[in-house]
């Protein structure tokens, strides 16, 4: 899996599916500063490495869960490689929407998921979790079984990984955060003091990059 990690990594960094800014941070929708951004659906725009993302994700889902049913992506961002994955496999392929549609039969799912069917989630990005649990959490009242989930990136952010396990479910990753930092470090795109400030945002990403109040005198 370190193979893989690493060309995964390549390939985000080189397409800037995945871009590194310690001296120009992004500011994310949730108001957070961040020295990285990932936007994973520019995977999709390449044939080559949405082939291999593809076939990756497959190996693995065939290797750890070959009892799957179902493959089911997270919208929108899991959608397009969650049915490339399920066309692979000869799986049914349902998304599971961040909110119910406000019309007609107001589905959260989409899709013909049938109970008890075991379901394998896809993810393009995992980062907080909520979303993804989300998801997995209507699986499961929808009365099927969430074998794992695998994902294409994560920041392995500890509240993530704790309420992972919280909920029961197994998170495999393509690549993750230390991988991308130890490419970037390898190709020259950041240097060892930019590492450090990457390194130092993980720690705390919700105070990182924020000025601090003053108090009163």
């Amino acid at each position: 899996m370190h193979d893989v990690q690493k060309l995964t990594a390549e390939k985000l960094l080189r397409i800037k599916a995945i871009k590194l800014q310690p001296s120009n941070p992004f500011t994310w929708a949730s108001g957070w500063k961040s020295p990285i951004y990932c936007d994973n659906r520019k995977l999709m725009s390449y044939p080559a490495i949405r082939n291999f993302i593809k076939v990756e994700f497959a190996r693995l889902i065939l290797e750890k869960y070959p009892q799957v049913d179902a493959i089911a992506g997270v919208a929108t961002g899991a959608i397009a490689p969650g049915v490339l994955v399920a066309d692979l496999l000869g799986l049914p392929f349902v998304y599971i929407r961040a909110t119910p549609k406000d019309h007609g039969l107001e589905n959260l799912i989409e899709g013909d998921l049938k109970p008890k069917q075991k379901v394998v989630v896809i993810e393009d990005l995992v980062s907080t979790g909520g979303s993804s649990l989300k998801a997995v959490e209507a699986i499961r009242r929808d009365g099927s079984d969430v074998l794992g989930m695998v994902a294409v990136f994560t920041y392995g952010f500890p509240l993530a990984l704790q309420s992972m396990q919280d909920a029961r479910v197994e998170l495999t990753t393509l690549c993750d955060y230390d991988a991308i930092l130890d490419e970037a470090v390898a190709t020259d795109y950041i240097d060892e003091s930019e590492l450090k400030t990457l390194q130092d945002w993980r720690k705390n990403p919700d105070q990182w990059g924020q000025t601090p109040k003053k108090g009163k005198r």
